[in-house]
C-alpha cells in the first residue's frame, strides 16, 4: 500500500470572535492510498500556516515540506514517517507550528492503520484500560464571578460533576482573579473545580494565588505561569498546595522532556492535535514513570476528541476528559457521529481507526481553502 494523495484542508466558521478559543477553525490533513484507504489528522495551531508546511516544495534536505516526504511510501510505517518527517523539516523548526502539521499526518496515518487492520486505535496502541471516561465541561470564565457561576451551574445541570473554567478575564489583580474563582465554586456546589489561569503570572505570583485558590479546593490549577518557563513551574511544582497542570502548549515529545525529567508537573495534558499518537504513546510511558498523572487537551473538533479517547484510554491512571462545551458547529457537527459526554460520562470509539467519518456537507461549506497532490 502507498500513499497517492494528501488533500489539506482549512475550515473556518462565520464570525469568529476574539477570545481564545480553537474551536472556531481547523485543518484538516487527508491522507489517500492506491488502496482507497483514507485517514484523516487534525492539527490545532494556525490553519493557514499548517496548510503552507504540508504544501511546501522541496528546498534542500532539512527544509521540505511534508506532502513531498509522503508521496509513495508505506502509511503503515508511522514511526520511520515521522523520524523521517522530523529529520527532514530541522530548518523549519523542531518544536512548534511544524511538529504540529506533523501531529496532523501522524494522526492521519493512525486512522488509516486502524481502518487497514479493522481495529480501533485504542488497540494498536496497546488496549485499553478504560470503556469509559468521566469528562469535565470545559468552557471560558463569564465576564466576572457572578456570571462564571452562572456558566458553571449550566454545566452542573447538565450532568457534568467537574467543570473547568479558564483564560480571560483571568490575571488583572487579585481581587479580579478571587471574584472568578469564588464565583465558581458557588456555581459548582461539591463538584470538581478546575482553574485553568492561562499563563498569565510569574512564579512568586502564582505560589501566592495557589494559596488563596486553596480554599476553594481546586482540583489543579492549570497553566499559571509561561509555556517555556520549565524552571519556574519545577519551583512551583514544589511548593504549590493545589496540584499544577500543563503541557497543553508542548508540540512532540522534546518539548515535554525537560518538564517529565525535572517532575515539573503534577497533571500532564496531551494534546493529540499537537502531538500525533506517536508521540503521545512515548510521553505516555515517560509520565506513568515518573508517577504523575496525564490528561488531554482538546478544545477543537470531534476528530480531535475521537483521538484523545482513543489514547487517555490506554493511560494507567486516566481519571478525568477535557470536554469542550463551545456552542460552536465546529465542535459539533464535522463528523457524522456526535462525540461529547452524556451525564458527565464520555464513551470510548470502537469502530477501526478513529471511529468518526467527516461531514462532508459540512466542509464545503465551511471550506476556506484547500490543497492537494
Amino acid at each position: 500500500m502507498k500513499i497517492t494523495e494528501i488533500v489539506c484542508q482549512v475550515l473556518r466558521i462565520p464570525n469568529v470572535t476574539e477570545k481564545t478559543a480553537s474551536s472556531q477553525d481547523s485543518v484538516l490533513v487527508r491522507i489517500r492510498t492506491d488502496e482507497g484507504i483514507e485517514g484523516i489528522g487534525e492539527a490545532d495551531s494556525s490553519p493557514e500556516v499548517v496548510k503552507a508546511i504540508v504544501d511546501a516544495p522541496f528546498s534542500h534536505l532539512v527544509a521540505c515540506g511534508l506532502r513531498p516526504l509522503l508521496i509513495g511510501e508505506d502509511p503503515l510505517e508511522h514511526d520511520r514517517l515521522r523520524q523521517k518527517m522530523y529529520r527532514r523539516t530541522m530548518y523549519l523548526g523542531r518544536t512548534g507550528v511544524t511538529m504540529t502539521a506533523m501531529a496532523a499526518v501522524d494522526m492521519a496515518l493512525w486512522d488509516l492503520k486502524g481502518k487497514y487492520f479493522q481495529q480501533p486505535i485504542h488497540r494498536l496502541l496497546g488496549g485499553r484500560r478504560h470503556e469509559r471516561i468521566r469528562a469535565y465541561a470545559s468552557i471560558l470564565f463569564g465576564r466576572d464571578g457572578a456570571e462564571t457561576r452562572d456558566i458553571g451551574r449550566r454545566w452542573i445541570e447538565a450532568g457534568y460533576t467537574a467543570v473547568k473554567f479558564g483564560w480571560e478575564p483571568m490575571g488583572p489583580s487579585e481581587a479580579v482573579d478571587l471574584d472568578l474563582v469564588r464565583g465558581a465554586r458557588d456555581g459548582l456546589g461539591d463538584a470538581t473545580l478546575l482553574i485553568d489561569a492561562g499563563c498569565v503570572w510569574d512564579a512568586r505570583t502564582a505560589l501566592r494565588r495557589a494559596k488563596l485558590f486553596a480554599e476553594y479546593e481546586p482540583g489543579w490549577l492549570e497553566e499559571p505561569l509561561r509555556q517555556a518557563d520549565v524552571a519556574g513551574y519545577e519551583w512551583l511544582r514544589d511548593r504549590s498546595p493545589v496540584p499544577i497542570a500543563a503541557g497543553e502548549g508542548e508540540c512532540g515529545r522534546e518539548s515535554f522532556r525537560a518538564l517529565i525529567d525535572r517532575h515539573a508537573l503534577d497533571v500532564y495534558q496531551v494534546d493529540l492535535a499537537r502531538c500525533g499518537f506517536t508521540d503521545a504513546a512515548y510521553i505516555r510511558d515517560r509520565v506513568e514513570e515518573v508517577g504523575a498523572r496525564l490528561c488531554n487537551h482538546c478544545y477543537t473538533s470531534p476528530v480531535t476528541v475521537a483521538a484523545s479517547l482513543h489514547w487517555l484510554s490506554t493511560c494507567r491512571d486516566t481519571f478525568l476528559f477535557e470536554d469542550c462545551v463551545e456552542d460552536s458547529p465546529l465542535r459539533h457537527e464535522l463528523t457524522l457521529q456526535k462525540v461529547q459526554a452524556e451525564n458527565g460520562w464520555i464513551q470510548v470509539p470502537d469502530r477501526p481507526g478513529l471511529g468518526v467519518d467527516l461531514n462532508e456537507d459540512f466542509i464545503q461549506r465551511h471550506l476556506v481553502c484547500e490543497s492537494r497532490a
